[in-house]
């Protein structure tokens, strides 16, 4: 079921109802409305593996009380274990086993040997790389004695399997989630209202932004043998509104969904490509990845503390666990080592904790050096996407390459043969406008004159939005 299809339009409102309407009759059965909901939400996109979903659910719930009843350090120990080793165990067999079955049999393919490893042919499941690490920071937390254990089967199940958050985050955290679901929720009509709101928005940078520039970037990326230099860097920039329209869009219809059942998630998007560097780009963008990687890989391993050889050892190490986070492909791999090389300057410089305010703050327009500073942020991302959007490390390179040629023969090429061409760009313009103009706010609707705001919006969600076929959101994949 996605956020952007008639089904969940007519989900949404019959759970709310619902969900408000038992809101008198105890919290319990409000959360066990909740939980039904959120299993049917994730059994529309395939029922199977709804069984996967719940094993995982059990197999952490048991063993964070197993653990906190352990008699000696040892008992603990192996429960904690258990559970990491089965959770990752489940992530690596249906997301990485057949990547690695390939690349073996390719690097003993280059020394002349010849081998034809047994593949797995399963879809992802949806969502698996989410509610995993919602499973595995509840169980680190419990092992490292910062929460006790959940005794409240439903109360658990929520945290893991809430819809909104379900298959594409943010990834939550039991010191944040828990408990909300366990207080009593009264209706807030603002908060509902800003909800509402933000799903709006949420919905405009899908259908309007996103799905819009995947027409063109999809088309560029498929024929860029035959296009020339220009049309390549619009096929970049197209990718990067997409990923972001996609990505952030989908939090967004997450965030304002949870606030109609008075429960509030972790911020994932906060205007990244407003950014003046690498490492300001990754406290704005997929917030609750790059926080969760800090706070259950980074630290452990070391942080910021001894010497410079190990920041950049423990640097690297997230930005490639980053990268094979999102994707089974070395394309995914290059993309997380391209980031680490682009934040090492600043590690090493130690600039990397500069830009912590946002940009401008409480003017209207940025100074030349911040603009400078942000115009080559936004570059060095959008050629880091190429790889993230590529089939094949060596189509990302020759995409590049071409790019890089400089070859303007054809002139406007792209923007000359493709209808709307010229449109979407000055959409492209009028949307990076609106989020400059709201930048200090949660969303552009938020302040004054929201009903008009969302009003207009929606107007441009019926104009401009891409309905014949609804597009699966980018993340779904991972």
């Amino acid at each position: 079921m996605l956020f952007n299809s008639f089904s969940f339009l007519l989900f949404l409102p019959i759970v709310f109802v619902l969900y408000w309407w038992v809101n008198k009759k105890g919290l319990q059965l409000q959360n066990s409305l909740l939980l039904l909901a959120s299993y049917f939400f994730y059994a529309c996109w395939d029922w199977r593996f709804l069984f996967l979903l719940l094993f995982s659910t059990a197999l952490d719930y048991f063993t964070g009380i197993k653990m906190a009843e352990a008699k000696n350090q040892g008992h603990k120990t192996f429960w904690f274990w258990l559970s990491i080793i089965v959770n990752l165990g489940f992530l690596g067999v249906f997301k990485y086993y057949n990547f690695f079955a390939a690349s073996f049999t390719e690097l003993l393919a280059g020394v002349g040997i010849q081998a034809n490893f047994w593949t797995l042919k399963v879809i992802l499941p949806v969502g698996i790389s989410f509610y995993t690490f919602h499973g595995l920071s509840y169980v680190i937390d419990i092992y490292k004695e910062r929460i006790q254990p959940e005794r409240n089967g439903v109360t658990y199940s929520l945290f893991v399997a809430y819809f909104p958050l379900l298959v594409a985050g943010p990834i939550e955290r039991a010191t944040h989630l828990l408990p909300q679901i366990k207080k009593k929720r009264v209706f807030d009509y603002s908060q509902a209202i800003d909800g509402v709101h933000q799903i709006i928005w949420g919905l405009f940078k899908k259908v309007v932004i996103a799905d819009n520039c995947a027409l063109f970037a999809n088309d560029i990326f498929d024929h860029y043998q035959s296009m020339n230099s220009l049309s390549l860097f619009l096929g970049a920039i197209y990718f990067s509104f997409q990923i972001y329209g996609d990505f952030s869009g989908y939090s967004d219809i997450a965030l304002g969904t949870s606030k109609l059942f008075g429960i509030d998630l972790l911020r994932n998007f906060n205007y990244p490509y407003f950014s003046r560097d690498i490492a300001e780009f990754w406290r704005r963008w997929h917030i609750s990845l790059s926080s969760w990687f800090r706070d259950y890989l980074y630290i452990p391993l070391g942080g910021s503390q001894g010497g410079m050889m190990m920041k950049i050892r423990n640097t690297f190490i997230i930005f490639l666990v980053s990268g094979f986070w999102h994707g089974a492909n070395w394309t995914f791999i290059v993309w997380g080592t391209l980031h680490a090389f682009y934040f090492l300057p600043l590690l090493i410089t130690k600039k990397n904790r500069h830009n912590i305010e946002t940009v401008a703050k409480g003017k209207v327009v940025p100074t030349i050096k911040e603009l400078a500073s942000m115009i080559l942020t936004f570059c060095l991302t959008a050629l880091a996407w190429v790889f993230f959007r590529a089939k094949t490390v060596s189509e990302a390179f020759e995409y590049l390459k071409n790019m890089f040629r400089f070859n303007f023969k054809g002139g406007i090429q792209f923007l000359e043969f493709e209808r709307y061409a010229v449109e979407l760009l000055l959409l492209l313009s009028l949307f990076i406008v609106v989020e400059w103009n709201s930048r200090e706010q949660e969303h552009p609707i938020k302040g004054k004159g929201t009903m008009l705001k969302a009003l207009i919006i929606l107007v441009g969600i019926l104009v401009l939005g891409v309905f014949s076929s609804p597009a699966d959101f980018i993340y779904f994949q991972f």
